[in-house]
């Protein structure tokens, strides 16, 4: 009676993200140098841009993000729970959000109307601790913040809130619309408006440790509105919030993510043969095509059916038929592939295989989507880091 073989099997994921972390500090490093004195913080929102919170945050400490940047309270405390003592802002709170919860845990809240200052002063209050606020102003992106004529208000309301010891104005801030595009008009007339803001601020008595404006591609292209911090989010991971302008590299930024997954099958199959859904693709000839297990579940977008690219055999190859929610089909031709052979869909480009911006212009979209929506069943494997360094200093004395 003969049974399964366990000795001697490899077993290799069938699909996978590798995060460098090395990269991860480089790039923060390279803002640093950008940001010309500014002190940087490295938005970490949306696990990482889906590169896994916590590793990545450490990371960016270590290469010397002062801050860090999160959407969500839940993410902050997450934060906290891991062991980030340092500064951390949180955007995005609603009416009854635990304020109480963020002045525990000293984390820094944004702050867009009166009435979530009154929600964040009575949670002081009754803690006896003063809240880290920052006091977002609306200068014309239409999102968050103050709109100009309720920021006076607003400032006068928050100066009267430290006068008393309830909060403590840490940061004024706001957003850029059109940073990617520099020359645009609105990048002026928001750059004015900020510097109005923090003027009528003064005025009330609110000066802040930190004046914040800049964003990944502000950080890159437009020095002038650096200020105290700078907030990059995507070029922390590598990859170029101006595309059509350089390539990572340009900026010394180098892509941390490889996203890569095992053939499951190959198989010959006649010409004009039906691919996958609706057969939105039919072979040319007879050919090789090959499963690969990752899908829109996964987070490849729908919108690559017939045009993601990846790279299979040290060669270029591109979905045929629809994206499925757990697999596509690639046409291999004649090219010698089978079950188990690596396929690359995005990297940093060192072995020829496409980059997240190929995959988001494939799909139409951007490459911070392309990131950050890669799903939990893709499990995250990481490499080099500040925990790999002591390591390797301790192995070394």
């Amino acid at each position: 009676m003969t049974g399964p073989v366990a000795s001697g099997v490899v077993h290799r994921a069938a699909r996978e993200a590798v995060i460098d972390l090395d990269a991860v500090m480089a790039n923060v490093g390279s803002l640093r140098e950008h940001a010309r004195g500014a002190a940087v913080m490295a938005v970490v929102k949306a696990d990482a841009y889906g590169h896994g919170l916590a590793p990545v945050a450490r990371a960016a400490r270590a290469g010397g993000a002062g801050w860090l940047g999160v959407a969500l309270l839940d993410e902050a405390l997450a934060l906290r729970a891991a062991g980030d003592t340092g500064p951390v802002l949180a955007w995005l709170l609603g009416p009854g959000a635990d304020w109480a919860g963020a002045i525990r845990a000293d984390v820094d809240v944004s702050v867009s109307a009166e009435w979530a200052l009154a929600e964040v002063v009575a949670a002081a209050r009754d803690l006896g601790l003063p809240a880290r606020v920052h006091l977002k102003v609306d200068t014309g992106l239409g999102r968050a913040g103050a709109t100009l004529d309720t920021w006076p208000r607003l400032v006068e309301v928050a100066a009267t809130a430290q006068a008393e010891g309830a909060v403590q104005v840490v940061g004024v801030w706001s957003h850029l619309a059109y940073a990617d595009t520099p020359e645009h008009p609105t990048v002026g007339a928001q750059a004015a408006a900020f510097a109005d803001a923090l003027r009528l601020a003064a005025q009330a008595g609110v000066r802040p440790h930190v004046r914040h404006l800049a964003n990944s591609a502000a950080t890159l292209l437009l020095p002038g509105l650096h200020y105290d911090l700078v907030r990059p989010g995507l070029a922390v991971y590598g990859l170029s919030p101006v595309p059509d302008r350089a390539d990572p590299d340009r900026y010394g930024l180098r892509p941390a993510m490889t996203l890569s997954a095992r053939l499951v099958l190959t198989k010959r199959v006649a010409a004009g043969s039906g691919v996958s859904y609706g057969h939105a693709y039919r072979t040319a000839g007879e050919t090789t095509v090959g499963v690969v297990p990752l899908g829109y579940a996964d987070g490849l977008p729908r919108h690559a059916s017939n045009t993601g690219p990846m790279l299979v055999a040290g060669r270029r190859h591109t979905v045929a038929g629809r994206v499925c929610m757990d697999q596509v089909v690639v046409d291999l031709g004649d090219d010698p592939a089978e079950a188990g052979d690596e396929v690359v869909l995005f990297g940093p480009g060192d072995r020829g295989e496409p980059s997240a911006q190929d995959w988001a212009e494939a799909a139409g979209t951007i490459s911070y989507e392309i990131v950050a929506r890669l799903g939990p069943r893709v499990p995250r494997r990481y490499l080099g880091g500040p925990l790999e360094q002591e390591r390797d200093q301790e192995g070394d004395r």
